[in-house]
């Protein structure tokens, strides 16, 4: 089995499913099941703090004792069966059960294929991370681009059943052979007596962790409201899924030339540009709440996502042991990916309710603070 090959193929089928749940499934929960912007806050924030308890403890714990197409295999088997008690929900607190069961299993598939991924970077099989990663950007542009053109001719129903078929062809493709280092059980002495704060011995992986943190954090107000942000300011409902995809098809551009034309900028530089970058995306989305301003704005995701997490994987893939691997993803998923995007998805909402332009103003909150630290750590690496 060629380990590019794949790592792409599995990146593209889940980014395919990722790109119908994360900018459309509160806007889903929103229009078909009846519940309010507050709502639906609060169940994706209670969602985000399962996701964060699943990384943190049961995806390290897991990832040491099955393999990693083991792991994704059962995640997958889980999704399914969340997605199918969505059907007979419709009350508010069924849709908060359900929706933390989903992210009890949905959003450990990410760090279980980022851990896959740099074990093979790390035992050489995988020459190009950012090549096989753009796969995943394009699947996300791919059904957004279909999604858009769906939901305007059938409605938003039609987001639940997309979401639904993505899984059942990611899911049959985990019963699919793997690469063998990818098929088989962690060794014990791998992960015997190295506990999760032992990463934080690892010099400067506390500092990057909290850059990454606030960086990711800054991305609640987008992934929660963006969509039903772009209804407010009636954008042509054909266009919505593309504009949401101009981001990712930045991205793509990103990890398609990361590996050959950033490789010799230092973490440091990356993530105080990646800084930059994202606080100039809100403040824009906030002064000009315009689609085309808000299209202009979408491009800068390159910078305030990709570049942020290819920052991170260069400073994991360079620094953390493949011992330690899966733990250090599932510090990141949780920190960075959940728990911090649940608080701001909180804050978001209670500020869109109030103005919807002060829900991504709200976001600087996040990344100025990561650019000063990021310009702190940047000055540590030059200095060795």
């Amino acid at each position: 089995m060629n380990a590019q090959r794949w790592m792409s193929i599995r990146f593209f089928s889940f980014f395919l499913t990722w790109g119908i749940f994360l900018p459309f499934w509160s806007g889903w929960m929103i229009y078909t099941k009846g519940i309010t912007v507050s709502q639906a806050s609060l169940i994706m924030s209670f969602g985000l703090i399962a996701r964060g308890l699943s990384t943190l403890f049961a995806f390290p714990y897991l990832s040491g004792r099955f393999s990693s197409k083991t792991l994704l295999k059962v995640a997958g088997i889980g999704t399914l069966v969340a997605l199918l008690c969505y059907i007979p929900t419709s009350s508010f607190t069924g849709l908060l059960i359900v929706t933390i069961f989903l992210h009890l299993f949905y959003p450990a598939l990410l760090p279980t294929l980022e851990s896959a991924a740099s074990v093979l970077v790390q035992s050489k099989q995988l020459r190009h991370y950012g090549r096989s990663r753009q796969w995943g950007s394009i699947g996300f542009v791919s059904v957004g681009l279909i999604l858009t053109i769906l939901t305007g001719m059938f409605g938003d129903g039609v987001i639940f059943w997309a979401l639904l078929l993505g899984m059942i062809g990611f899911v049959y493709l985990g019963f699919m052979s793997a690469p063998g280092i990818l098929s088989e059980k962690p060794q014990v002495d791998q992960t015997q007596n190295v506990g999760m704060l032992h990463l934080f011995r690892i010099k400067h992986f506390g500092l990057v962790l909290v850059i990454v943190i606030l960086l990711q954090a800054a991305h609640a107000t987008y992934y929660n409201y963006g969509y039903i942000f772009l209804k407010d300011i009636h954008a042509p409902i054909y266009l919505i899924g593309l504009i949401i995809n101009i981001a990712v098809i930045s991205e793509i551009v990103f990890f398609s030339i990361a590996d050959k034309r950033f490789s010799g900028f230092s973490v440091g530089t990356l993530l105080t540009l990646a800084a930059i970058g994202s606080s100039i995306r809100w403040i824009l989305v906030f002064a000009f709440p315009n689609v085309l301003v808000f299209s202009v704005a979408q491009i800068l995701h390159a910078f305030s996502f990709a570049m942020a997490h290819y920052a991170f994987m260069r400073y994991l893939i360079n620094n953390i042991s493949q011992a330690q691997v899966s733990q250090a993803q599932g510090i990141y998923s949780t920190l960075a990916l959940s728990w911090s995007t649940a608080l701001f998805t909180i804050l978001g909402g209670y500020l869109y309710e109030v103005e919807p332009r002060y829900a991504f103003l709200g976001m600087i909150i996040c990344t100025l603070p990561a650019m000063f630290i990021a310009l702190v750590y940047r000055k540590l690496e030059l200095k060795g």
